[in-house]
């Protein structure tokens, strides 16, 4: 798990025009919320938290306008639909050892049985609880030799220590779909043959 220091300025300002004030700086609004205080609302490095994010559930390390740090993970992350830049988030405020729930990415490895087989991801990502200062960045899953009809569940899934499911047991993460446009191929040829 990374984690990743960014300095904060307490925010005054408000609305959209505040808004866009904030974002043409190069920085990005963001409200801190969480333990049941009050919540903050912050202006942080835009670049730099864009970096920061790009790691999944990351750690950020907020030091408030030089006052005392707080540590924070990525609750809600808007960005504009068409230049991708962030307009605002949201972060929730941890404690070490204290847990939370989150997804973590599901990684693939390995090949399909033969046969031009499809994986399908049902869940692209987990629901876990971890403790908050060691959220695993991604679990893998291997699915060497799966056949048409196999799928993998929530519980066959290896988790580091200290991680439990947040999620059904039985649900379902990865299945492997038979390949149809051979399938259909072949029914097409099959009928020209008897005609």
């Amino acid at each position: 798990m990374s984690e990743v220091k960014l300095a904060a300025e307490v925010r005054t300002e408000f609305g959209k025009g505040a808004a866009r004030r904030i974002r043409r700086n190069n920085q990005v609004p963001v409200v801190l919320y969480g333990h049941g205080t009050e919540p903050q609302h912050l202006t942080l490095p835009g670049h730099e938290l864009l970096l920061a994010l790009r790691t999944p559930n990351v750690l950020i390390s907020l030091d408030i306008d030089g006052k005392g740090n707080e540590l924070a993970i990525p609750k809600a992350v808007q960005r504009d639909a068409i230049k991708g830049f962030l307009e605002h988030v949201d972060l929730l405020l941890v404690k070490r050892g204290e847990k939370v729930t989150v997804e973590i990415p599901v990684h693939t490895e390995g090949e399909l049985a033969a046969g031009g087989n499809l994986l399908e991801h049902v869940l692209n990502a987990l629901p876990v609880e971890a403790e908050a200062t060691h959220i695993p960045e991604a679990v893998t899953v291997s699915v060497e030799g799966l056949e048409a009809g196999a799928s993998v569940l929530a519980k066959d899934i290896t988790l580091p220590s200290g991680v439990s499911l947040a999620v059904e047991e039985d649900a379902v993460v990865l299945q492997v779909l038979a390949a149809q446009a051979e399938e259909a191929a072949e029914a097409a040829g099959d009928e020209a043959a008897e005609a």
